[in-house]
């Protein structure tokens, strides 16, 4: 992914991973994202992924049609662009890459043979192969992976706060936390592959025959139909064994159980071992086992995550945080963090893996290489392109589509929420499309939480997804402390969905549809 910026605009544009790298066979998806300034108020004006132009769920192709968008949205050119700034520094990761290869040879031969080829003529050639797609012509500024994580900071309303930002692995690092004021970031600590929660996470989502990088969230939202308790929890002490967490956060990982540093598969002989049985089939069945599975490695996550936070704050001292990278999209730690550590704020922008890397690289090179002042926070997702009532009416009319129109949207919205009470499922297309993985209202589907049977429906029939997969309640903020036990204030990040809350037990049954196994809501 990479970055691109101009002052006064700014283009952030990330390009991931286009085909499998190293050990996990992992594929990226392509997003970019713009930000422009106009008059005094420098801003992101528009953000989106590939993947919301050409239908392909986390499209790998370069993101030429995101970028298109973004720059027709401030009518400049690749010309107008004066700094393209990429989320990694690909030298230092291939400086891990054969540090893996030599270190695990001869066993990891054949991913050496079959990535090194790409390496060569793509990934240390970035810079010439973004430059060829879009014509470019000026700098290219490479930053650390974390940096760009860390600079969700700048986009924050905080003057001052800690950061942590946890992922899967950059260059080498897979965790860190600092300290950012103004516009200046300080990273203090940080954990070295191999040893990564992230990777924790997803080796063990392999294992439970979901797709590594894509369907971490499935088994978050699995946990709670397991065994809870950690004294009771088999699972949860043979875990323990696989990970040596220190007081002050930081953790070792015990690598006789891990393969990944060496192989394009996840779950090692050693660990199948450890948890009593082989890799779970995609589409078979999920029994109990997997399920208590799920939940002891939800809640070993939540130790090492509130571990970390906890020593962050007693090193920062700061009482605002701002959490990043792929692991922040874990709702139901982020839920946690107010009641469990002396932080009293928090801050998640709408996207805060890789993709939102693109804005994180824009603004770091915008606000603290060349030094401009913040002046922006990121107060909504709502970046995407929008479509006119013409445009609408010019679809419909072209593929001969029956539709209704309204004299205003008051008439529109007494009509959807009458079909919705009658149980219709309804798709909800307004305004400007969100920047990040959430359907946040925008681009929502909609249907009636206190229908028992519509979770079922919208699982089974509509989304066509596993039958466990929660669904999220939506409301106002000024109604959510009736229904939720909830920090008060609500935090920010509730808007963009990355916090999950217990509802108040009155309310599951009268709103079954959105209220998940353990009684919370996302």
């Amino acid at each position: 992914k990479s970055t691109i910026i101009k002052a006064p605009v700014a283009v952030g544009l990330e390009e991931k991973h286009l085909k499998p790298l190293h050990m996990n066979d992992l594929l990226h998806e392509a997003k970019e994202a713009l930000s422009a300034a106009r008059d005094e108020a420098k801003k992101i004006v528009a953000a989106a992924q590939e993947e919301r132009f050409t239908r392909k769920k986390h499209d790998t192709s370069f993101p030429l049609n995101s970028i298109k968008y973004c720059l027709a949205n401030q009518n400049i050119s690749i010309e107008d662009i004066d700094y393209i700034t990429f989320y990694e520094k690909p030298l230092l990761k291939f400086e891990r890459l054969l540090y893996q290869h030599l270190q695990g040879f001869p066993k990891t031969i054949k991913i050496f043979i079959r990535s090194m080829p790409f390496w060569l003529t793509h990934k240390l050639r970035i810079a010439k192969v973004v430059k060829k797609e879009l014509g470019y012509k000026k700098d290219i500024i490479f930053i650390e992976h974390h940096m760009t994580h860390a600079a969700s900071f700048l986009i924050s309303p905080f003057e001052e706060a800690a950061i942590v930002t946890i992922d899967g692995v950059g260059e080498w690092t897979t965790t860190t936390y600092g300290v950012g004021k103004g516009n200046e970031i300080r990273l203090i600590k940080e954990i070295k592959f191999p040893s990564s929660l992230g990777l924790l996470y997803s080796t063990i989502t392999a294992y439970l025959g979901f797709k590594v990088n894509n369907s971490e969230y499935k088994v978050m939202g699995l946990s709670p139909y397991g065994d809870m308790n950690r004294k009771t929890n088999i699972y949860y002490e043979k875990l323990r064994k696989v990970l040596d967490l220190k007081n002050d956060g930081s953790f070792r990982m015990n690598m006789d159980y891990f393969i990944y540093q060496f192989y394009d598969r996840m779950p090692s002989k050693k660990l199948r071992k450890l948890l009593g049985g082989p890799t779970r089939k995609f589409n078979s069945e999920i029994t109990q086992r997997h399920k208590d599975i799920a939940a002891a490695l939800q809640m070993l996550y939540e130790d090492v995550f509130i571990k970390i936070l906890n020593h962050a704050y007693k090193e920062t001292k700061c009482k605002n945080l701002v959490l990043s990278g792929g692991s922040a999209l874990n709702s139901v730690a982020n839920g946690k963090i107010l009641s469990n550590t002396p932080f009293k704020k928090i801050w998640i922008q709408p996207d805060p893996g890789d993709g939102g890397s693109s804005i994180g690289g824009a603004v770091f090179l915008y606000n603290s290489i060349l030094g401009n002042k913040r002046i922006f926070e990121l107060k909504d997702a709502s970046l995407g392109p929008e479509f006119s009532t013409k445009e609408v009416k010019n679809f419909l009319n072209k593929n001969k589509i029956k539709y209704q129109s309204f004299k205003n949207n008051e008439e529109l919205v007494k009509k959807v929420a009458k079909l919705i009470r009658e149980g219709n499922v309804m798709g909800w297309f307004q305004g400007r499309m969100e920047w990040g993985p959430r359907a946040l209202g925008n681009r929502s589907i909609l249907s009636d939480a206190c229908n028992p049977k519509m979770r079922d429906i919208l699982n089974l029939k509509v989304k066509h997804r596993e039958k466990f997969r929660p669904f999220a309640p939506v409301i106002c903020e000024d109604d959510v402390l009736e229904y939720f036990i909830c920090d008060k204030p609500v935090p920010k990040p509730t808007d963009f969905m990355l916090m999950v809350y217990p509802i108040k037990k009155q309310w599951w049954k009268k709103i079954p549809s959105v209220t998940h196994v353990d009684g919370s809501g996302r």
